[in-house]
């Protein structure tokens, strides 16, 4: 891992976002992959001890990615992302929310409108830019034990 490599994660309680920036030592299409294909996902979205399982992908505008993630103990939080736009290998954006395992929304919980931007800035450096943006700052704050 190159220690040189940047990555900021920044919470603007006046603007109720999460920014995250995100350099990897991998060219653009890898960057993109691993973001968008749900083998590659997989493998690295959900925070350690948990992992992710995709139930069902479709990568497009007004398409969803329905998956969860699962605990040591085999508990499942079931989550689904409703992509908004797509402009592949520069771009994409999203609505997730809690679910249950048939992709019901648990309006118990706020949504996240996701912002993902991708820029190789150089030969094998590639940077993610994450907003993640909520509709209130309680909302941000009733999600941020997950974040």
């Amino acid at each position: 891992m190159n220690p040189n490599l940047q990555f900021d994660f920044i919470v603007n309680k006046e603007n109720n976002t999460v920014n995250v920036k995100r350099e990897f030592a991998a060219d653009l299409q890898l960057v993109w992959d691993a973001w968008t294909k749900p083998e590659l996902l997989d493998k690295w979205w959900a925070q350690k001890p948990y992992q992710t399982k995709t139930v069902s992908m479709d990568f497009r505008e007004g398409g969803m990615w329905l998956y969860y993630m699962v605990s040591p103990q085999g508990e499942k939080h079931y989550c689904l992302n409703h992509y908004k736009s797509i402009k592949p290998l520069k771009s994409y954006s999203g609505l997730d929310a809690f679910c249950d395992e048939k992709g019901t929304i648990n309006t118990e919980f706020p949504r996240t409108e996701w912002t993902n931007t991708f820029v190789e800035t150089s030969d094998n450096i590639t940077t993610v830019n994450i907003v993640a943006q909520y509709d209130s700052l309680e909302d941000l704050e009733k999600l941020s034990h997950w974040a």
